[in-house]
């Protein structure tokens, strides 16, 4: 199993209107029934790889040649669809995992990229997390007093050490073990020699899916567009606290948790799933159009044009342009073509930004008052500095749409957010906002026009709407943050 790879030489990230956004941590997938079936990870992953693009990792077994695994820095197309490293993992049951470390931890090291892989009394298993543990340090600090020896700095590393120290006689049973001890967010997909394993954690904060290949083939993914790319046919998604144990072309479902009510993230809905997924039997894309046309609602604005700021923003634009009469247009068109990074970038060509990825439509822009409609604010930062783009190329009035609420509290169930006064929202009024970005107008969809859009009930928004975790705008926490807490972190007081 081992496997090492030197991270890039210049990880100078250039992707200025990315990183400016909240982002997924992981994604993960798994297939077994079928010949070669790290290629068909390969492919899922690819199709995931807006959930992470840090790094992936892939785990295979074969009964001749046992456990495989390769473990790459960057996209899966510049490391997984090379036939000679492919080769070297055969067998018809493989999971893997793409990666966007926490902030803080970027490019820490490759024994940090999923999945993970442990050797028990009754044969090897690997696992591969998407979420956030919440008690992480606190298990972790258990396990190394009783004698655990830590490989990563990740904290589903947590999960392989849990299972080495439970007694139960099978692997499942001791994931279920483990997965008990453990607090916050988790999908997991995880393989032993003979079996593939999912389970979402009791509330489902992050997504898992089944799908069905010919024969006797399934598949485990974060989304249904990772299905697409396969052929394979969309099954169920997996609920909230269970298990399926699939082997020999059977799935067994378990319930190895307490009931409880399901807290879905909504910002899946908002931002971190692909368009054409579906969540919950509803088109991402449909759910971010009816976004757009709720926001419509709330914040009308007397203007010329409804631009998108890409891509995240086009189907909020859509719906937002259709409810209120005012023609859509491509007033920032986004280069497809440039990488995430530099070899050795000038300070002449770091000054570019946003400018590198994005470039204004100026014979579109000049003259008009604009509506940018973008999917959140985080710092504000490539706001302003879009903004200006569209200033500069003659616009007469700018106003900012904005498809989700303020977002003033950090995640800490699997997505990489600053930290709380890093937070435009935390600190600021809109109007504050508004008068920091420099724009005529800036409106945000309301937390009850965005449940209205996702389909909710309204009854369930009049009790704090229980189908969904919106802590990152509301502060209203599922999970406590054990960790974070302990580390200073305050909660959302009564008087906020």
């Amino acid at each position: 199993m081992s496997d090492r790879q030197m991270p890039p030489a210049h990880p100078f990230d250039f992707d200025a209107v990315d990183a400016d956004k909240l982002h997924e941590e992981c994604g993960v997938f798994g297939v077994n029934g079928v010949t070669d079936a790290a290629n068909f990870v390969a492919l899922g992953l690819h199709a995931l790889q807006h959930r992470g693009q840090e790094a992936g990792g892939i785990v295979s077994y074969h009964p001749e040649h046992g456990f495989n695994s390769a473990r790459r820095f960057g996209y899966v197309r510049d490391n997984f669809t090379r036939a000679s490293l492919m080769e070297t993992l055969p067998g018809e049951l493989a999971i893997g995992h793409v990666r966007y470390s926490t902030a803080g931890s970027k490019g820490a090291a490759i024994r940090d990229v999923q999945p993970f892989f442990g050797e028990f009394s009754m044969g090897g298993a690997a696992i591969a997390h998407n979420g956030n543990i919440t008690n992480a340090d606190a298990l972790r600090r258990e396990l190394i007093e009783r004698g655990s020896i830590f490989q990563s700095s990740s904290d589903s590393e947590c999960i392989i050490h849990l299972m080495a120290r439970s007694l139960q006689r099978d692997i499942p049973a001791r994931m279920e073990d483990a997965l008990r001890r453990v607090e916050g967010a988790f999908s997991v997909v995880a393989m032993t020699r003979t079996k593939l394993i999912g389970v979402r954690d009791p509330l489902g904060v992050r997504p898992l899916v089944l799908g069905k290949l010919a024969d006797d083939g399934y598949v485990l993914s974060s989304e249904t567009c990772a299905l697409d790319i396969i052929g394979a046919e969309f099954v169920r998604e997996i609920e909230p606290g269970e298990m399926v144990v699939i082997s020999g072309g059977k799935v067994e479902s378990r319930r190895p948790f307490r009931a409880q009510a399901s807290k879905f993230c909504i910002f899946e809905h908002v931002y971190f799933s692909r368009p054409d997924s579906i969540i919950g039997g509803r088109s991402v894309y449909e759910t971010r159009r009816q976004i757009g046309v709720e926001l419509a609602r709330e914040a009308p604005v007397e203007a010329d044009l409804v631009c998108p700021v890409p891509d995240s923003g086009t189907p909020a634009a859509i719906g937002f342009a259709h409810e209120s009469g005012i023609p859509y247009g491509m007033g920032i068109i986004r280069n497809q073509y440039m990488g995430r990074t530099f070899i050795e970038p000038t300070e002449q060509i770091r000054n570019m930004g946003v400018r590198l990825k994005l470039n204004v439509n100026r014979a579109l822009i000049r003259g008009k008052r604009v509506i940018l409609v973008d999917d959140s604010v985080v710092r504000g930062t490539t706001s302003r500095k879009i903004k200006e783009m569209i200033l500069d190329a003659g616009a007469a009035e700018v106003h900012f749409r904005i498809a989700s609420p303020p977002t003033a509290w950090p995640c800490f169930y699997g997505v990489d957010t600053p930290q709380r006064e890093k937070l435009l929202a935390a600190t600021m009024s809109e109007e504050e906002m508004r008068e920091h970005l420099g724009v005529d107008s800036l409106k945000f969809i309301s937390l009850d026009g965005l449940y209205r859009a996702v389909g909710a009930s309204e009854e369930g928004r009049n009790n704090k709407c229980p189908q969904y975790c919106d802590a990152c705008f509301s502060g209203e926490y599922p999970v406590e943050p054990a960790d974070m807490i302990e580390k200073g972190f305050k909660l959302k007081t009564a008087a906020e």
